[in-house]
């Protein structure tokens, strides 16, 4: 077991810029709805927790399969134009852990949606992947 300093993991300039490469790639693959591309970015299982219409918690694991369909649908087929502004909040617990706390600004055809979410990253040789998503709303989609 290794023992962390009292004040947590403290991220290198190569932490935080190989996490803020990762962002911008994959809102630039969600902007293109390419969604086989952020398939590739995330592990499988991928945790997913959320909350339902009628206010209760849920959460779920997808496969890859189930990742790209429901995607799919939730994104539509990209006839519409998509953007994203983010501020995100990087809490590194580790050289290969990462929870991110995002405010979003979505904006699709000249209207805008805020959106709060939270994902957890791990790092596999040297390449970030998303492991779990945390956003409320989502879990009428969850299966």
């Amino acid at each position: 077991m290794t023992v962390l300093p009292p004040t947590g993991y403290v991220p290198t300039t190569e932490d935080r810029a190989s996490l803020d490469a990762w962002f911008a790639e994959y809102d630039a693959q969600s902007a293109k709805r390419n969604i086989e591309r952020m398939a590739e970015m995330a592990v499988f299982p991928l945790n997913l927790v959320s909350d339902d219409a009628s206010g209760n918690g849920r959460s779920a694991q997808w496969d890859r399969e189930q990742f790209v369909a429901t995607m799919t649908h939730v994104m539509g087929d990209g006839s519409e134009d998509i953007g994203f502004e983010s501020i995100r909040t990087p809490v590194f617990l580790s050289p290969a852990i990462a929870v991110v706390f995002t405010d979003s600004t979505m904006t699709i055809q000249g209207e805008t949606q805020q959106l709060r979410y939270a994902d957890i990253l791990i790092r596999q040789d040297g390449k970030w992947a998303f492991q779990t998503m945390i956003q409320g709303g989502w879990g009428d989609n969850l299966g």
